[in-house]
């Protein structure tokens, strides 16, 4: 047995644990007074300290190593993931395109930004895989989930107007998209906040640029308040809630939750060892990586763009408990 591989997990789980409990306290005592502070803080996360938190982490990254073999392996892992929850979600549990599209992503989007880093540190030995995993969510997994949100709430959105428009309307074909309706929903997923703050931070890491103090400095600041803010913020979501209380998603959130924690490991290992010939230090960063809880992302994801933030929230929540000894059993097996 290694004792640092251990540690590690253990440090992680302990920081966001702690700030969840801080949120959820701040919630309890009501300290923001009558008003929720939730909707405020999301935006502020969502338009200001994740770009940041994204930019410097990338800034500087090693480049070559964080496009080589990792990316690409932690993008297969959260493809098969995603699709696997789609099939069940279409097939046996018969969701609309929203649910199967909120669920997928928490099935396979990983918690990299606050867990994944200190284990990464202290129990891999180096932030490659975390920012591998950034890379490889942030470019491709994050928009290609944007855009699917953005089509199916605007097909939510046109199917309300027509049932509150009346029998009349229901009968009357559905209009067609119109060329710029569609440029604008492959463009929206680029224009994403957080994803425009990696792409400059790549730049940056690319181009070798030096950036002044008086310009890095509150970048830094700014970003390193993302992962506190975020884990507040879900702590207070928790308050007054009961995971699987909402019985029509019960079987969404279980299914995610098992997928992301039993079935994500396994497919990390088998993507990493067996296509991409993966082995030592680097096989047991990409399975750690894949083993990580839901990302605290999708319920701010889900809350942007009005999809059912409550599956997010439980599998987010479930999975922050349940990974633990997944992780412990991964450290002990390969580290």
């Amino acid at each position: 047995m290694r004792p640092a591989p251990v540690l590690g997990v253990v440090e992680g789980f302990a920081v966001v644990l702690i700030i969840v409990a801080v949120g959820y306290a701040a919630a309890a005592f009501r300290l923001g007074g009558g008003k929720d502070p939730k909707p405020a803080l999301t935006a502020v996360i969502y338009y200001i300290t994740n770009p940041a938190l994204m930019f410097i982490l990338l800034a500087e990254a090693p480049v070559q190593q964080v496009l080589g073999t990792l990316a690409p392996a932690a993008l297969a892992t959260t493809a098969v993931c995603g699709l696997l929850y789609a099939v069940i979600a279409k097939v046996f549990l018969r969701r609309s395109g929203a649910d199967t599209a909120i669920g997928a992503m928490s099935a396979s989007y990983v918690n990299a930004g606050n867990i994944g880093l200190p284990i990464a540190l202290y129990a891999v030995g180096s932030a490659t895989p975390v920012v591998s995993v950034l890379v490889a969510q942030l470019l491709i997994a994050a928009p290609a989930y944007i855009a699917l949100f953005t089509f199916t709430a605007g097909r939510q959105a046109r199917a309300r107007e027509r049932l509150a428009a009346g029998p009349g309307a229901l009968a009357a074909p559905i209009r067609r998209r119109s060329p710029r309706t569609v440029l604008k929903a492959v463009l929206v997923p680029f224009a994403n906040p957080v994803t425009a703050g990696t792409v400059a931070g790549l730049t940056v890491a690319l181009t070798g640029a030096d950036l002044p103090t008086v310009v890095w400095e509150p970048l830094s600041l700014l970003g390193h308040a993302s992962v506190p803010l975020l884990l507040l913020v879900f702590g207070m979501s928790l308050y007054g809630q009961r995971p699987l209380a909402d019985g029509s998603v019960r079987a969404d959130i279980l299914t995610a939750t098992m997928l992301k924690v039993v079935a994500a490991p396994l497919v990390g290992y088998a993507v990493a060892r067996w296509i991409f010939g993966l082995e030592g230090e680097a096989l047991f960063g990409a399975v750690v990586m894949s083993a990580l809880p839901t990302a605290q992302n999708v319920y701010l994801f889900a809350n942007q763009f009005g999809m059912k933030a409550v599956i997010a929230r439980d599998v987010v929540f479930l999975t922050s408990f349940l990974s633990f000894p997944v992780i412990l059993l991964v450290a002990f097996w390969l580290a």
